[in-house]
């Protein structure tokens, strides 16, 4: 009994008839996209690379141009892997659920995850996806770039290169850096060790009820999280600030000198971030990506500071291992890092 308890046909259905299938192109339109993303990506890699001094060796990870239904797809598949864990834990404790009960719980459960992969599918230009045997792939989500582009009057070529410059950090990041990967891992294993998966469905729901009604309360993580997991959810705040921060200042870095319109596509962009309309930033905000949006900030502010002060060969000790990794503290402190890796 692992994944059974979730329906995954019935949230990635869900989940792709929520999202709809983006904006109208015209058939030729569309192979012009898929074929300038493929070229930016593959470009990036060498930006990357000379900007940064990391190199992913013989290490490859595939580049996949997909529409928002395959995006859904993939990461329900991601979600898989990740939640098996977890609910292996359940069935430990309680034992199976009767055959009625399995049945109808795994359909909420899967109209659940499809509604939030729904949301957030219209959102996502870009991915990473690590834990993809075997060295993870990278997911650039056509239609929303095309959206995204045409909704800030970017120019689409320069628009799809600087996308294509950020997520191919991320992809540069796990490649050349192996161990990341294994990591990352671990840390979701340890807070899956700690979930009450009653409580929190049982919670998580009334909050979200009530953040609906009232428009307040956090992320429902912020919510529900006890000590331990919060202490394992600063790890990998962590984390998670110093790649997402580390690819912004990579993509501001490159972007000048092979962008042309890259200042007026950063500004625009930055606008968009903030969201638009209440309900979508409620849901933001109750999904933790307001908490995202402070990744991509603070995160970026630490790998500045650290290059400003030490220069990229010192800063790239970052990558050594997981000990070199800055603790949440230190992204809002880049010298205490600076003082502990570099003494």
């Amino acid at each position: 009994m692992t994944t059974e308890m979730v329906d995954w046909e019935l949230a990635v259905s869900i989940g792709s008839r929520l999202a709809g299938a983006g904006p109208q192109v015209t058939a030729e339109d569309a192979a012009a996209t898929v074929a300038e993303l493929r070229d930016g990506a593959d470009r990036s890699t060498s930006y990357v690379k000379e900007f940064t001094g990391l190199d992913a060796g013989a290490r490859t990870a595939p580049v996949l141009v997909v529409d928002r239904a395959a995006w859904i797809r993939a990461n329900a598949e991601g979600f898989a892997t990740i939640l098996t864990p977890v609910i292996d834990k359940v069935t430990e404790k309680k034992g199976p659920p009767g055959p009625v009960t399995q049945a109808v719980g795994s359909r909420i459960t899967g109209a659940e995850v499809g509604g939030l992969l729904g949301f957030m599918a219209s959102k996502v230009l870009g991915q990473f996806d690590p834990f993809h045997d075997p060295h993870g792939r990278l997911l650039l989500v056509a239609p929303n770039v095309v959206h995204v582009e045409r909704e800030i009057d970017a120019d689409p070529r320069d628009f799809r290169l600087w996308v294509c410059l950020h997520e191919e950090t991320h992809r540069v990041q796990f490649t050349a850096v192996p161990w990341m990967r294994d990591h990352l891992f671990s840390q979701f294993l340890a807070l899956a060790e700690t979930v009450e998966p009653q409580r929190f469905l049982d919670e998580g729901l009334q909050r979200i009820v009530e953040a609906i009604k009232n428009g307040r309360g956090g992320s429902l993580l912020d919510i529900l999280g006890s000590p331990e997991q919060k202490e394992i959810l600063d790890r990998v705040t962590g984390v998670m600030s110093l790649l997402e921060g580390h690819a912004d200042y990579v993509m501001d870095g490159v972007g000048p000198g092979v962008i042309p319109s890259v200042d007026s596509i950063r500004g625009k962009f930055n606008e968009r971030r903030k969201g638009v309309g209440t309900l979508d930033r409620l849901l933001r905000k109750l999904l933790g990506l307001e908490a995202k949006m402070a990744q991509y900030r603070d995160g970026a502010h630490f790998v500045r500071s650290v290059v400003d002060k030490v220069g990229m060969t010192d800063f790239n000790a970052v990558w050594a291992s997981a000990d070199n990794l800055p603790t949440l503290a230190e992204i809002h402190d880049p010298d205490a890092w600076v003082a502990r890796v570099h003494p």
